[in-house]
């Protein structure tokens, strides 16, 4: 657990206080604006993870433009995968006096003392798709099902190979998410909740031996991390036999995955690729699967989770009890965190017109 910056620390740091906040908001266009909206509401303070995937981009885009319909301010803060930074990010916004926050975070347990300052702030905090662990100072937690995200993968491997039908056996190799986020082992269970009867009945083989969630986890999701962990398990485990199927957990993974099989041969006729599963439907994976690479992603529609995250906020400061449907299922180890789930939906090249274009989260020409 990261320690709370001291005292002298924080006093040191006030008078450059302006000049930080102003470097790390951001506006809805991605300029350096400190806040949006005007001020009848107050500022809400949204920090977000990352700007290395275009999800958290339009994630933060979408809340700033919620909460400005609602009347608020908004400083939107990316921490760039690094925790300390969004620790110092989040005491700025309470020290730059938000009404509220909303908080996805970069890992997970190391935010309990800044959001301590919150609360004796009376600063309210929505945990935004990635639940914060370990501090009773989360007040709601707005996110998908994120065990139905890894339901959803698995079945779709189940399906392509026809393992349901009795086909198999097929060697599949198996892929996590980051070990400091929460939804890694909601993503994960749910996926081997489907799939292993099938690796004990044989009919899925993991030639690499690599079952355990602690084996094929991928620190901050990284894409790279993972490919060289995919031509590791090429060179170790595939010098004979072919990869059928990968469980991917997250886009960026997969183009990562694909990159170290399209090297090792796969994507010819005579080595056709794996089934590759993702999420987010990011645009590059997106365009692989119309290309015929990654097959499946799972689309999360965030333009609805930036409108539960910022109702829920809004609500909050209006003295309103906020909307949830479960309140069982995300204990963060010192509370059962009340919350709002939305449902994801499994995307591959019969129904991403449908899902994506139709819908309006792309545009056909962002696709071609």
């Amino acid at each position: 657990m990261r320690t709370r910056r001291s005292a002298l620390t924080l006093i040191a740091g006030a008078a450059s206080l302006a000049l930080t906040l102003t470097a790390c908001g951001q506006d809805s266009d991605g300029g350096s604006k400190a806040s949006t909206g005007d001020s009848k509401g107050g500022t809400i303070g949204i920090a977000m993870p990352t700007k290395s995937s275009e999800r958290w981009i339009a994630d933060g885009k979408n809340v700033v433009a919620n909460l400005k319909s609602k009347g608020y301010k908004t400083s939107l803060v990316y921490g760039e995968d690094d925790p300390d930074q969004q620790v110092n990010q989040i005491e700025n916004l309470i020290t730059q006096g938000v009404k509220g926050l909303i908080i996805a975070a970069i890992d997970n347990k190391s935010l309990n003392n800044v959001l301590q300052q919150a609360a004796d702030a009376k600063i309210p905090v929505i945990s935004y798709d990635r639940l914060i662990l370990g501090t009773k100072n989360v007040d709601y937690y707005a996110s998908f099902d994120n065990t139905k995200v890894g339901e959803l993968q698995a079945n779709y491997i189940v399906e392509k190979l026809g393992l349901a039908s009795g086909k198999g056996p097929f060697n599949i190799e198996l892929f996590a998410g980051s070990n400091d986020d929460n939804n890694t082992r909601y993503f994960f269970n749910g996926a081997m909740s489907v799939l292993q009867p099938y690796i004990d009945s044989k009919k899925l083989v993991v030639k690499s031996g690599q079952t355990k969630l602690t084996q094929v986890t991928t620190l901050r999701w990284d894409g790279t991390t993972a490919q060289h962990r995919m031509e590791d398990v090429l060179t170790s485990s595939y010098k004979s036999g072919r990869v059928d199927a990968v469980l991917s957990p997250y886009d960026g993974i997969s183009i990562g995955i694909l990159a170290a099989l399209k090297s090792d041969g796969y994507g010819s006729s005579s080595k056709p690729l794996p089934v590759v599963t993702g999420q987010d439907a990011e645009l590059a994976s997106v365009k692989s699967i119309i290309a015929g690479e990654q097959t499946q992603t799972v689309y999360k529609d965030t333009r609805q989770l930036a409108k539960v995250a910022s109702t829920m906020v809004d609500d909050v400061l209006k003295g309103k009890k906020p909307e949830v449907n479960d309140t069982k299922t995300y204990d963060n180890g010192t509370k059962v965190v009340p919350s709002y789930l939305l449902q994801p939906v499994s995307v591959d090249k019969s129904n991403y017109t449908k899902e994506l274009v139709d819908t309006g989260y792309y545009k056909a020409s962002e696709l071609n």
